[in-house]
């Protein structure tokens, strides 16, 4: 598939779920956000025929997120039904890594091939402090599980205020360096106001060549993080959906005041 700017988009990220298990402090209010109603979210065989769909175009990569979809429930189940898809050549998934200790094996069981960790510091108070909930040691075992089980190349992602020169990004830095883990530093970004900038270590925020499409877990398709665009398979129909979206891609980001980072995966 490619855009009206002619950027062959072969990446599709899908969120499964809004819900989360942390409640960061960049991504959603400390008293949790409303969430999508239950019959508005994809079922799973629909979620498996928009990726059959993007597949038979030209999509080989994919990446579930969330929220947290480690809290969806079936994820294992989710990620084999996936991985069933024939011409998928990169399948991964984004999580905090709380839970991570509990499904690593059963998910590389299922075709997981690797996932990406989020991670901002190594101070077990600082993180609970980000995080409002989480306890890093359930990361670290997570990590630790996520190695175990095969799911490499283990990314991290940790966010930046600035740079990566920032006291917790070195120590993330050398934690990675440590545990022969690869870090992405994506600095912190505001939808409303379109402030983004270039992952990095990771091609995310490039808008010349972004590659990617998102699937919201109510059924939207996003062509840009940055843009209010929406198409829904539901109600459009898969095949329209996408030709819209594609069609419509911007050139590059802008604004997006009608979401928010929880309910689109980022």
């Amino acid at each position: 598939m490619y855009d009206r700017f002619n950027r062959k988009i072969n990446y599709l990220r899908i969120s499964v779920t809004d819900r989360c298990n942390l409640r960061c402090v960049y991504c959603m209010p400390a008293e949790g956000v409303e969430l999508m109603h239950h019959n508005d979210i994809l079922r799973f065989d629909e979620i498996i025929d928009t990726i059959k769909f993007a597949v038979s175009r030209g999509v080989d990569k994919v990446r579930i997120t969330g929220g947290e979809p480690l809290v969806k429930r079936g994820i294992v189940d989710l990620v084999g039904m996936i991985a069933k898809i024939e011409g998928i050549k990169d399948f991964g998934m984004t999580t905090n890594g709380i839970l991570l200790d509990k499904y690593a094996q059963d998910l590389a069981d299922a075709g997981l091939h690797r996932v990406n960790i989020s991670l901002d510091t190594v101070k077990p108070d600082k993180y609970h402090q980000i995080t409002r909930l989480g306890d890093i040691n359930q990361v670290f075992k997570g990590i630790e599980a996520a190695k175990n089980a095969g799911l490499t190349p283990i990314k991290i992602n940790c966010v930046v205020k600035k740079s990566s020169d920032e006291p917790d990004a070195k120590g993330v830095t050398q934690f990675c360096k440590d545990n022969n883990l690869q870090i992405r530093y994506i600095n912190e970004m505001n939808l409303e106001t379109g402030s983004f900038s270039v992952v990095d270590g990771g091609t995310g925020g490039n808008c010349s060549i972004c590659n990617r499409l998102r699937l919201t877990a109510n059924g939207d398709i996003m062509p840009c993080l940055f843009s209010d665009l929406r198409f829904n398979v539901r109600e459009l129909g898969i095949e329209k959906a996408f030709e819209l979206a594609l069609s419509r891609k911007p050139k590059s980001g802008h604004v997006a005041k009608k979401s928010q980072f929880y309910s689109v995966g980022g």
